[in-house]
């Protein structure tokens, strides 16, 4: 289920929209003000953004801004009503991907989320390569820059498949233990040993304070 980050300040179309993107099966998280999504991007990795542009706090302009300069490249699509030739250059001058003008149709929104989801949810080559690494996702292989098989548990590779599909998204703890059916007490210490031997290996694993982690991009 994709994640999407609405930013609308409009109480009535913030709560139409959602209903109607969860009658789409999106799992969709609100957002009223500029701060509140920033803050939200920080501790969730989502999948498409949705900002509205005038806002009371600071622009959607700006947050995008921010977030792109914080090296996050989740797709994201503009709702405003600035339709001049100025707003849109500066739209996409901060980072967007797409822009629709208010009021729109629905249905065009989501042809438009659905265009930019299929970027995000492409799919991916068999060969991955990662700096002096090549990985191999249907057999779960990773070799070294002498194309020598790099030795993992049957958990490293997982995990590495995790990482690989999800280059420079934040991954929160909670979803990866998930995704690797790790349980206990002990789980936030197996999944640190895990993060620790592919790091060995050469992988850039950036570690986020209570958060979770992200494979930086090459």
């Amino acid at each position: 289920m994709a994640k999407i980050l609405l930013l609308e300040d409009d109480k009535i179309l913030a709560d139409t929209l959602k209903e109607l993107l969860e009658g789409e099966e999106y799992e969709v998280f609100l957002a009223q003000n500029s701060q509140t999504a920033l803050d939200l991007s920080y501790n969730n990795s989502f999948d498409i953004f949705l900002f509205d542009v005038n806002l009371a706090d600071f622009s959607g302009f700006e947050l995008l801004k921010l977030l792109r300069e914080n090296s996050c490249h989740t797709p994201a699509i503009f709702l405003t009503s600035l339709d001049d030739v100025a707003s849109l250059s500066k739209g996409f001058e901060v980072g967007a991907d797409d822009y629709i003008k208010k009021p729109f149709d629905f249905d065009e929104l989501l042809i438009r989320i659905q265009a930019q989801l299929r970027k995000v949810f492409k799919t991916y080559e068999d060969t991955l390569s990662y700096k002096n690494l090549t990985y191999k996702i249907s057999a779960n292989e990773l070799y070294d820059e002498n194309n020598k098989l790099v030795s993992l548990t049957p958990q490293e590779k997982k995990l590495c498949t995790i990482l690989f599909q999800n280059i420079d998204k934040t991954l929160q703890k909670e979803d990866i233990l998930y995704e690797l059916d790790i349980e206990g007490e002990s789980s936030e210490g197996a999944l640190r040993v895990y993060i620790s031997k592919l790091r060995k290996v050469g992988l850039e694993i950036q570690t986020l304070k209570g958060i979770g982690y992200r494979l930086v991009k090459a």
